[in-house]
């Protein structure tokens, strides 16, 4: 009897073997069903695939390439006449799992992963930008997307202008009858400059200009600027939707005809692809990003309020989009859900600066932001660094400034931790 059992599942696993059956679309891949869901379910179900094993965690597919029934399968998939995989660079399932769940809770038609937050900004950029055609950016920016726009786009024949983005009347003025990209984020890296995204999006469409905004520092749980009007919304999910210092991550949103005219055809050809396994852990942040994102925000507004009268009383300055004196506060309220768990300060000098940053016991010296854990860094000598002191100037990136990433420890431990270190540097 124990041989004829063991026969049954040899015989069993031999025709799985031959002739696998499908991974299965859930009602997580049925777009009818999923746009029905609120935001916190398809965070945890949106886009989900399953084989016929049922897993109830999605699949991680680490593989480079495919397999073919036939000779026929194979073309007909390469000539799109026919669903299914044909190469990573293109298509894996835990990747698409993950486009399919960004897409949604972005509220877009189509989403394209990519290795890493600036691989994003490029493609976002590069896929659609030509010799000879103009670029309109905030000045206020991540250091590596003003590289793009000082040095790269330039080095290509793109026209650039730089202008301060929290004036409305800047945008109108610098378009010129070659602009095609409005290109910011909201709030901005470090210096938490807001854009009027509604303002700035008619104003885009009105002029047939395409407006893309890096959502970093807000992620679709905090503020979806599609519905303001923005046209392609990059991120670098590294950030708030891994949102654990795990992996680098990237994605790019927008329509499903410019995904498939502009940007596939550069990431086809360029591959700026996210690896499998990097693909899984973001999906597992995206369960959660929405608790993260919400009670880091809160912390953020707590720890703002307790510093602030501090710093002020120093001679410095506070950079808090959630606090009611950041000169946009009610713009930023009016189009975040909460203003993000990132805010900046400014105690005087670098050698204030260090001295704060030096003392900490809690909070760690990091320039990545989003994480679950508090962290802090100084612009100027790090993220910033390579820009040059006139560019940091003229964006505002002092050599006092201090950005802060508040994480999820007790709000208790994060104040007092940051009251010793001010008491420190003599503040």
């Amino acid at each position: 009897m124990k041989i004829q059992v063991i026969l049954r599942a040899i015989l069993q696993l031999a025709a799985l073997a031959t002739n696998p059956p499908p991974m299965k679309k859930t009602t997580g891949m049925n777009r009818a069903v999923t746009q029905k869901w609120r935001p916190a379910t398809q965070a945890v179900r949106g886009g989900t695939w399953r084989s016929e094993h049922g897993e109830t965690s999605e699949a991680l597919f680490l593989t480079s390439g495919y397999t073919y029934d036939d000779a026929q399968t194979v073309a007909d998939r390469f000539a799109g006449d026919a669903e299914g995989m044909t190469y990573s660079r293109l298509q894996n399932p835990t990747v698409a799992m993950l486009e399919e769940r960004i897409a949604l809770l972005e509220g877009a038609e189509a989403c394209r992963a990519q290795a890493s937050g600036m691989a994003a900004m490029t493609a976002a950029l590069l896929c659609q930008l030509s010799a000879g055609d103009h670029c309109v950016a905030a000045r206020a920016a991540f250091g590596s997307c003003r590289w793009l726009v000082d040095n790269l786009l330039p080095r290509f024949g793109i026209e650039t202008t730089v202008i301060d983005s929290a004036d409305d009347a800047q945008w109108e003025a610098a378009i010129k009858p070659n602009t095609k990209v409005f290109f910011f984020e909201t709030p901005a890296n470090p210096t938490l400059d807001i854009v009027d995204m509604q303002a700035v999006c008619d104003l885009a469409r009105a002029h047939g200009i395409t407006t893309v905004v890096d959502n970093a520092f807000a992620s679709p749980a905090l503020q979806r600027p599609m519905e303001f009007g923005a046209d392609v919304v990059a991120y670098s999910a590294t950030k708030l939707m891994d949102g654990q210092g795990r992996v680098l991550a990237g994605a790019v949103c927008g329509t499903q005809q410019w995904v498939e005219e502009m940007l596939l055809p550069f990431q086809r050809n360029t591959g700026p692809n996210i690896a499998p396994f990097n693909a899984w852990v973001v999906h597992k942040g995206l369960e959660t990003l929405s608790l993260r994102a919400h009670q880091q925000s809160r912390n953020a507004v707590e720890l703002g309020e307790f510093l602030e009268p501090r710093i002020l009383k120093a001679g410095g300055h506070m950079r808090h989009p959630g606090l009611p004196s950041h000169a946009r506060h009610d713009i930023a309220t009016a189009q975040m859900d909460a203003t993000g768990p990132i805010f900046a300060f400014d105690v005087g000098t670098r050698e204030r600066a260090f001295s704060v940053l030096d003392a900490l016991e809690l909070v760690d010296i990091s320039n990545n932001i989003g994480d679950t854990r508090s962290l802090m860094c100084h612009p100027a000598s790090t993220t910033h660094a390579n820009m040059g002191e006139d560019a940091r100037a003229e964006m505002g990136v002092s050599e006092g400034l201090l950005r802060i990433n508040v994480g999820l420890e007790d709000i208790a431990d994060i104040t007092e931790d940051m009251d010793r270190a001010l008491s420190a540097a003599g503040i």
